[in-house]
């Protein structure tokens, strides 16, 4: 178990679609510790596997004190418009922008045992979902953006230094 450091845009792991996790094993416990460890650090909403190197269908969440963890998880439902949200990301750090999300969302998965994992809800835990999710799909928010403000945040990107 361990709190694994977060993968920043640029590094390729963030820009590829993960696999979905095979049989369980030791390793893939280990990672959904070190999943759950990261998002323990407050201020952290979710931790998708590619960024902490891992690209494999996994994510944990830690809103408002709920933690856990979901395994292969795939959006099944979204409701409603999409609204602009502020959003940041671990792996864009120092920026914050309105990515447009779907006011309720829906996931489904398993979990190290195999069992049927459903999460779902409305504003931050819908947001967090349809987040993580992208992430799995190899999607950063800043795609989630108005073309204007993604114009702008991928200026700020450039202006970065810790780009990889």
């Amino acid at each position: 178990m361990a709190i694994r450091e977060i993968r920043v845009i640029g590094d390729p792991v963030l820009a590829q679609a993960c696999s979905e996790v095979g049989a369980v094993d030791d390793g893939v416990r280990a990672l959904v510790d070190d999943l759950v460890d990261t998002v323990k650090v407050p201020g952290r909403a979710g931790v998708a596997a590619p960024q902490i190197g891992v690209g494999v269908r996994a994510f944990s969440y830690n809103i408002d004190g709920d933690i856990g963890y979901v395994l292969n998880p795939r959006i099944v439902e979204v409701r409603g418009e999409p609204v602009p949200t502020g959003e940041g990301c671990l792996s864009v750090p120092g920026l914050w922008h309105d990515a447009l999300r779907h006011p309720y969302a829906r996931v489904e998965g398993v979990d190290l045992d195999g069992a049927r994992v459903v999460l779902e809800g409305e504003g931050l835990f819908a947001q967090m979902l349809q987040h993580e999710t992208d992430h799995l799909d190899g999607t950063l928010y800043l795609k989630r953006l108005s073309p204007d403000d993604r114009r702008s945040a991928m200026r700020e990107v450039r202006e970065k230094i810790w780009l990889v």
